[in-house]
């Protein structure tokens, strides 16, 4: 209904160039309708936030017997990459529309983190910590931040690869594996 309205109309005229009462109008729905569904402009981009914060406390919770929490998150987090990196042209019209509207690139990046503490009361159930424990939440964190690191650069799931390998075994060799210094 409305998000595929909006979707054409910021891919049309740009995100910073159309207004909410332009969606409703180009779905058919009055602007209480339309608040009704969504909570705001950017709601409308990200019509399909809701299962993401599921998938990832399932890909901890429902992970393969034997499968470590890391490997599961690794694993979970390449699907996601590769779901969002598809060779349909309309997804990567999408994907330059959040990319280039400074506005939706942090909406979405917010978005993404919103997901931290659900992820970290997964993983500290899962390994057996305390609620609170600070590494549970030190790996939520940095899990879903590696998405983000991945803007913008050459091989993606490669880059995904190492942060995943610098999270599970530390910081003790450098990208060449050679031992690091007191630098790093």
């Amino acid at each position: 209904m409305g998000a595929d309205a909006a979707l054409r109309l910021f891919l049309e005229r740009g995100y910073d160039n159309v207004g909410v009462r332009a969606v409703a109008e180009a779905a058919n729905v009055s602007l209480a309708t339309l608040f009704k569904h969504f909570a705001g402009k950017e709601a409308l981009v990200f019509d399909e936030d809701e299962g993401r914060e599921a998938a990832l406390v399932a890909a901890v919770r429902d992970r393969a017997p034997g499968q470590s929490v890391i490997h599961a998150l690794r694993d979970h987090l390449m699907q996601t990459y590769a779901s969002r990196s598809g060779d349909d042209p309309g997804f990567a019209a999408y994907k330059q529309l959040v990319e280039s509207t400074p506005a939706l690139r942090e909406a979405s990046d917010r978005m993404w983190r919103r997901h931290e503490s659900a992820l970290t009361a997964a993983i500290a159930e899962a390994t057996g910590a305390p609620e609170d424990d600070i590494v549970s939440a030190a790996l939520a964190r940095f899990a879903l931040e590696t998405l983000g690191l991945l803007r913008g650069r050459d091989d993606p799931p490669r880059m995904l690869g190492e942060v995943f390998a610098l999270l599970e075994n530390g910081w003790g060799t450098g990208p060449a594996g050679e031992a690091s210094g007191g630098g790093r």
